[in-house]
């Protein structure tokens, strides 16, 4: 298991952008030498865990449990035969284009360790946005890529460190529960009826998620 790239992003102008200054920092490229991944700091003021990396929307994304992304190249190749085109490391706006690893069957709270220090927590899977859908330019792109289920980690960062293309990857941790990125996907966005086995992750599951599954329970059981 290996890192193939570390990927970031500048803001740059765009009209599909919820953003109020119509700036987006999806278009992420490779880039040499090593890079510092720290805990960014609570969602909503403060943006990406890497170090010159631009997230522009901070209400829904940067943050300590979507400091980085991750989404594996085993992935981008299936896109690149579905779509008949070249999908280069960055381009689903992902920090880090990984090889070898499981990203969406990776559970909740599981661990990895990148090169020497760099240790990262799986908190969520990534839910396409407009944003997304324009930076690819493909129509119905929120729909397909929904429907494929392979959306794509967000983790946040256990112990910062420095990361470089070509350091491995090794799994520390992996919880003895199965909510796994694509089980949570799935919940979120075509199967809401699993939103409450999201529970079983206990303490790793992000508190703002939790308190939507608990809310969505609560419904369920007034209904019932």
């Amino acid at each position: 298991m290996e890192l193939l790239s570390v990927n970031l992003g500048r803001a740059t102008a765009s009209e599909y952008t919820d953003q109020s200054e119509g700036v987006t920092g999806i278009g992420k490229r490779p880039v040499e030498g090593a890079v510092r991944v720290t805990d960014p700091g609570p969602k909503g003021s403060a943006g990406s865990g890497l170090a010159g990396d631009a997230v522009c929307d901070l209400r829904h994304h940067g943050g300590t449990h979507q400091a980085v992304y991750a989404y594996a190249r085993e992935d981008l190749d299936h896109w690149e035969a579905e779509l008949g085109r070249e999908l280069t490391g960055g381009q689903f706006g992902e920090n880090l284009t990984t090889r070898g690893l499981d990203v969406n069957g990776a559970r909740i709270g599981e661990r990895w360790r990148i090169g020497d220090e760099l240790v990262l927590e799986v908190t969520s899977p990534r839910i396409p946005c407009r944003t997304f859908a324009a930076a690819l330019d493909e129509k119905a792109w929120v729909k397909r890529f929904t429907q494929a289920g392979i959306p794509g980690a967000y983790l946040r960062v256990v112990e910062p460190g420095s990361v470089r293309a070509g350091d491995t990857i090794e799994v520390v941790h992996r919880p003895e529960h199965d909510i796994t990125v694509n089980l949570f996907f799935r919940a979120y966005t075509l199967e809401r009826e699993l939103l409450p086995r999201l529970l079983e992750a206990g303490e790793a599951l992000e508190p703002e998620v939790r308190a939507k599954v608990l809310e969505y329970v609560e419904k369920q059981d007034r209904v019932a």
